[in-house]
């Protein structure tokens, strides 16, 4: 039987509604609880994003966890800048972390407008920030964001987004419906695509 891998998203995903905060004892707490529970991977946030969280994974280190391993979260490098003088890259990094997941564009129209840079120049994101991160890491995990809407608008694309993902070492690749729109027929034939691709 296949093992199923559980990977929480509470003190980063969670806490993005509004006015819904976390203090970094209520982080610490809920770290330790998850733990307990045998949650495999715990997504303890955005190093750097705020001050809450840099306190985080500083003082998470004074505690032992037996069955989870905490995992820092980001983006890809900012397109100005190479991957070792990144500064979101070098904060993942310095968060000492067990795991790093980082997110980039799967959806051509946010390479586009949101990153303004070409198709080709996303691709060279994806795969030099997963390959410098590969080397100060256990566990990398990449966010394929917009990953369903990007495969409706150009298939071919999404693929090769997650392709370079994977050739630049990520050892997961989260398939993100993230306008949460996908009708669950439509994640079926997309995933099943997905497998085939890398068969």
């Amino acid at each position: 039987m296949a093992k199923i891998t559980i990977y929480d998203t509470t003190l980063r995903d969670g806490t993005q509604a509004e006015n819904f905060n976390l203090s970094t004892h209520d982080k610490i707490r809920i770290t330790l609880n998850l733990d307990e529970l045998g949650v495999d991977f715990i997504e303890g946030g955005w190093p750097g994003a705020n001050p809450t969280t840099n306190e985080y994974f500083a003082d998470i280190k004074n505690y032992q966890l037996n069955n989870a391993r905490l995992t820092a979260f980001g983006s890809t490098r900012n397109f100005k800048q190479r991957p070792e003088n990144d500064p979101n890259l070098l904060a993942l990094i310095a968060a000492r972390t067990h795991g790093i997941t980082i997110f980039g564009k799967s959806w051509d129209v946010h390479v586009f407008d949101a990153l303004q840079i070409s198709l080709a120049d996303n691709l060279s994101i994806i795969e030099d920030s997963l390959g410098f991160l590969r080397a100060h890491v256990e566990y990398l995990f990449y966010d394929a964001e917009h990953f369903f809407d990007g495969f409706k608008a150009d298939r071919d694309y999404a693929l090769a987004t997650i392709s370079r993902a994977e050739a630049a070492g990520a050892q997961c690749i989260v398939l993100c419906d993230t306008n949460g729109g996908t009708l669950p027929m439509e994640i079926q034939e997309i995933v099943r695509s997905v497998r085939g691709h890398f068969e």
